[in-house]
């Protein structure tokens, strides 16, 4: 048996009193990550030549700023130590060289602090969560948590639409078992349609919801535009857009969950191209689409997916020549982006797509040969 972790997002119904605090534990949480931030930013520049001398600095904690801002005792303390926790994660993902250096927060970004589970702070009692300070808060549980189930934190957030969310994080046991690989598919990245798939060659069909939202959303940007900021009318039609680019994502996240669901369940392993989706949209200009398609939310969601069942997601080598390979006979040839049939010199002739599909599935059952 294991320890799994899964988490639970649920709509949050606050009254007027309980929104007010959450927007100052909002503010809060943010406050203290930008203090901390500003204090690490002047030691990093200080001590960046002397690594040694900067690992042994004493870096400041939220209890620092509590007596000269007392506005921050108001709100939950286990909030403003997972900011900490989160400054330091920035930090240790910099130093390791996987993301940029740590930024500050703006109001203008997602609003969310995170919580933990200590002494019994949290529970659900009916149609109502209880929360450190908030007390019991409305929520929309459209489904149950099991009761072996033990919840150990909460990220409690606001979309720019005004709806508050909360994503409760269980932990529970399980054995999985891996399954012994018998069916495997291959996934080839399609611009236009999600994917295309080795066994038969068929499309996802992605149905490019921001593509298709794009000329309404112009039309109420255009009109947000001419409003004046901060005016009651320039508020409304705010949220008329966000609304608007919230039901694009929310569409878009339905499909993506409904497709590697099917997936996850018809085959053991699926095989796709390690891609480096930033890259691909800035060197072939194809931001809208990759955004559009949200191809790494999709491996993300088919990853977790295949491995609750014991199954697995192999990534190959985004270099593997997979579209200028002959499916058929192995052999290469270069390939334009305007070429939508390969043709190749043995007399074999396939979409594009579909061949470079079957390329990536049985360079993926090489490397599972391989394991």
């Amino acid at each position: 048996m294991t320890k799994q972790n899964k988490a639970f997002k649920f709509r949050l119904l606050p009254n007027k009193d309980q929104e007010v605090l959450l927007a100052k534990t909002f503010g809060c949480a943010r406050f203290v990550y930008n203090k901390m931030l500003a204090e690490r930013q002047e030691i990093y520049k200080k001590y960046k030549d002397d690594k040694d001398r900067l690992k042994k600095q004493k870096f400041p904690t939220p209890a620092k700023y509590k007596d000269e801002f007392p506005f921050l005792k108001e709100v939950d303390s286990l909030a403003l130590a997972n900011s900490q926790i989160n400054l330091q994660n920035a930090y240790k993902n910099f130093f390791e060289g996987r993301t940029e250096f740590p930024k500050f927060k703006s109001r203008k970004n997602k609003q969310s602090y995170t919580t933990n589970l200590v002494n019994g702070n949290i529970e659900l009692k009916g149609s109502c969560i209880k929360l450190p300070k908030i007390k019991l808060v409305k929520i929309k549980q459209h489904r149950e948590i099991p009761a072996d189930y033990k919840i150990k934190s909460c990220t409690i957030s606001k979309t720019k639409s005004g709806k508050y969310y909360i994503s409760i994080l269980t932990e529970y046991e399980k054995e999985i078992k891996s399954v012994i690989v018998q069916k495997v598919v291959g996934l080839d990245f399609a611009m236009d349609g999600l994917y295309v798939e080795s066994e038969q060659g068929e499309k996802a069909n992605y149905p490019r919801f921001y593509r298709q939202s794009l000329d309404k959303l112009a039309k109420e940007q255009r009109i947000l535009s001419h409003r004046k900021k901060g005016s009651a009318r320039w508020e409304k039609q705010r949220l008329k857009v966000a609304k608007l680019q919230e039901k694009t994502a929310n569409q878009r996240k339905n499909f993506l969950h409904h497709n590697s669901k099917e997936l996850s369940s018809n085959y053991d392993a699926v095989i796709i191209e390690d891609l480096d989706m930033k890259g691909l949209s800035k060197a072939l200009r194809f931001g809208k689409s990759v955004h559009d398609n949200g191809w790494g939310m999709f491996t993300t969601f088919l990853g977790y997916k295949l491995k609750e069942q014991g199954k697995q997601l192999v990534k190959i080598n985004k270099w593997f020549p997979s579209t200028k390979k002959c499916s058929c006979c192995g052999a290469e040839k270069p390939m334009s982006l305007s070429e939508r049939i390969y043709q190749c010199s043995c007399g074999y002739v396939a979409d594009r797509d579909y061949n470079s599909a079957i390329n990536i599935k049985n360079e993926g059952l090489h490397l599972l040969a391989l394991a």
